[in-house]
């Protein structure tokens, strides 16, 4: 597994607060808002903060988890994501969710490290990254 990390992943109970927080408060941009359900913003090249409703975030890993957030790391492929989970798995993790296909039209599991914290392995064919790290949506 490459270290990095592309996503940190909030569980939120009011997703309009938390946007209207960081969007209008901060003036944060968003790079894909979806009412009701997540908004992602870029905070670094190549890291994104994604506000997810709290329902939908218990519901996308299969169970609530341990923590109100997740880390997550995106790859190229759907072999990636089987290939990393085995990775994290060979040195300690546990599998929360087996590989599957998202909602949102990707492929994903989720892993908790030695001590719990979750990882969300995750291909998203719409989802690419420039050069300077810069997330887009449907390019």
């Amino acid at each position: 597994m490459e270290q990095r990390m592309t996503i940190l992943t909030l569980r939120v109970e009011d997703l309009d607060a938390a946007t209207r927080f960081y969007v209008d408060g901060l003036g944060w941009k968003p790079f894909l808002a979806v009412p009701g359900e997540v908004t992602f913003l870029q905070v670094a090249p190549g890291v994104a903060l994604s506000l997810f409703d709290a329902s939908g975030f218990d519901r996308d890993a299969g169970r609530p988890l341990p923590h109100p957030f997740n880390l997550a790391h995106n790859v190229d492929s759907e072999a990636d994501v089987d290939r990393v989970m085995g990775e994290l798995v060979a040195a300690g993790g546990s599998v929360v969710a087996e590989p599957e296909r998202a909602e949102w039209g990707g492929y994903h599991a989720f892993v908790a490290d030695a001590v719990g914290f979750v990882w969300e392995i995750a291909y998203n064919p719409g989802w690419s990254v420039a050069g300077d790290g810069t997330v887009s949506i449907g390019t």
